[in-house]
Formats: structure tokens, C-alpha cells, sequence
């Protein structure tokens, strides 16, 4: 959303953009996902180029492949590295596949041949959250990049941005994340579809038996003093609270689909690598058939 409205505020004053860059991690908001040819139709028309990259898994060793950080999670049996207070996930999902990209570019290459750097612009605001995220990332160098916060420059908040976006005539995307990122809050869960609310109960429940320091995607409870919003440590538990999917739903998800994850594991791990069935597909179809129960 942030990245939208500095796009939008950069192209409408004049500013130029050589380059806009989406890292998609395969599992974004479905929300997400509708808005971006929304969006790269409305960059076509103002000259600003985009693309698309995404990580893409080679070795899979024994494991059935996999193209997301969703399947990437299921497989190994365990949560995003945000639950975890790391952010590794970002690292190598969205930082590394742009940085990739832009290290074969050309315009990117002659400037680092002639001796200077790329101007990355971020989309931080100056809300709470992205205040954070600024904090963690000033000071952060690196010979290739210069940095710049537009929005910051600017003094924005997140209801600038929503603003913005919506004088521009576009609809108003939700904030950018994996639909089981450890950073959503309770109301972003509410409007996850039936598809999503399911892998994240499954996640959750496969990599119950590994957690030792955390109880789920939001790591431990809240009990909503000082104006937090209360919430479970698990987003299933919240799910079967707030009857997002029937708790006979979620109970069989819990106690069967792990097994049977599993089992598809090892019925692919000794067939040569271009026979194995992919993460993807199993996903699917674990979500077809509990749709159809």
C-alpha cells in the first residue's frame, strides 16, 4: 500500500522511476494478488516500467518441490522466520530475488561500472510500524545502493497513503504480506479466504511438534492492556474462535492433515526430482478436499 502511494506521488510530480520492482513470495493476499495488474495497468500508462521477481528454489534434495514461502514452511515443518523475532524470511524471498534482478540489469551495471550507486526508494511511512522498520534499517550501508524514504521525506502516515491512492482513482490495496505473516493483526485474519485460513491451521499444526519459545504465528498471547489489541498466540486458535472455518473443521485439519502431509513426504522422497508431485499441487488438493467435506 505504502509503495503504491510513493509510486503514485513520485509519477504525478514528475519524478522520475526507472524501475519498479514487486518481489512476490508466492504467497501473498489474494487481495494482493487482484491489485497488481490494477496497479502495473496504471504504471503502463504513466511510462513506468515494472517487473515481477520472485526466489526460486533449486536444490530439494529429498523433499517434493516446492515454488512459495508457504510450501517452503510446510515442507520443512516450521513457521516464518518473523514468528521466531528473525527476518530471514524478507531476506531471502524479497530482498535477494530483487538485488538479483538488479545486479544483471543494465542501467544498473553501467552506473556500478562508472562508479556510482542505484537509488533504491523505500516505502516507509511515518506510522508506528514502519518507524520501526526505519530505525532497524538506518544506517544500514551498502557500496551498490543509495537510500531513500519518499514518504518520510514527505512526513506521511498510512492515512496519507490510503488517500493518495484512492485521488488517483485506483482501489485501495490491502497492506502488502503473506496471508499468514506473523505481522498481520486480527482484522486482516477476518478477511482471509476459506483457502487461506485452512494452510494456516495446517502450518501451525505441522510444526506444532518443533516450537519450543513460541505457540504459533503470533508467537505468544495478548492480553490487550495499553490499547493492544488482544489476541490468541495462535491464529488457529483465533480462527476457531471467531468461527472463520467450523471448529469440527479445524480440529480434523489439526489432527489429520499433518499426518497426512507427512506421508505425501515420503511416498515422493525417493522418486527422481522431475517425477516427485510438487507442494503446490498437494496443497491444493488438501484445500479441494476439505472444501468438499
Amino acid at each position: 500500500m505504502d509503495s503504491t502511494a510513493m509510486i503514485i506521488e513520485l509519477a504525478q510530480s514528475g519524478a522520475p522511476i526507472d524501475m519498479v520492482l514487486f518481489a512476490d513470495t508466492g504467497s501473498e493476499k489474494a487481495d494482493t494478488y487482484a491489485f497488481i495488474p490494477v496497479f502495473r495497468r496504471w504504471m503502463d500508462a504513466h511510462d513506468i516500467p515494472s517487473e515481477i521477481v520472485q526466489y526460486e528454489p533449486r536444490n530439494f534434495k529429498h523433499w517434493p518441490p516446492y515454488d512459495s514461502l508457504g510450501t517452503n514452511m510446510l515442507t520443512n515443518g516450521t513457521l516464518p522466520s518473523k514468528a521466531f523475532g528473525r527476518g530471514s524470511c524478507s531476506l531471502k524471498w524479497k530482498v535477494a530475488p530483487q538485488d538479483g534482478w538488479t545486479a544483471r540489469w543494465p542501467p544498473a551495471v553501467r552506473c556500478w561500472a562508472e562508479g556510482g550507486r542505484v537509488v533504491k526508494l523505500i516505502g516507509y511511512d511515518c506510522s508506528g510500524a514502519d518507524q520501526r522498520r526505519y530505525a532497524h534499517a538506518e544506517g544500514y550501508a551498502d557500496p551498490r545502493y543509495d537510500y531513500r524514504y519518499p514518504l518520510r521525506e514527505l512526513g506521511w502516515s498510512r492515512g496519507d497513503c490510503i488517500d493518495r491512492i484512492a485521488r488517483a482513482g485506483l482501489p485501495v490495496p490491502p497492506k502488502s504480506s503473506c496471508f499468514f505473516c506473523p505481522a498481520m493483526r486480527p482484522n486482516e485474519v477476518d478477511a482471509l479466504s476459506k483457502d487461506e485460513l485452512r494452510t494456516i491451521v495446517l502450518m501451525e499444526a505441522r510444526a506444532k511438534p518443533r516450537l519450543r519459545t513460541v505457540e504459533g504465528l503470533w508467537r505468544k498471547p495478548v492480553i490487550g492492556r495499553r490499547g493492544a489489541i488482544p489476541r490468541p498466540g495462535t491464529m488457529t486458535a483465533y480462527i476457531r474462535d471467531r468461527g472463520l472455518l467450523p471448529p469440527s473443521e479445524v480440529d480434523r485439519i489439526v489432527s489429520d492433515a499433518p499426518l497426512a502431509l507427512v506421508a505425501f513426504q515420503a511416498a515422493q522422497a525417493d522418486k527422481p526430482v522431475e517425477q516427485r508431485m510438487s507442494m503446490a499441487r498437494w496443497l491444493d488438493m488438501f484445500n479441494s478436499g476439505q472444501a468438499g467435506r
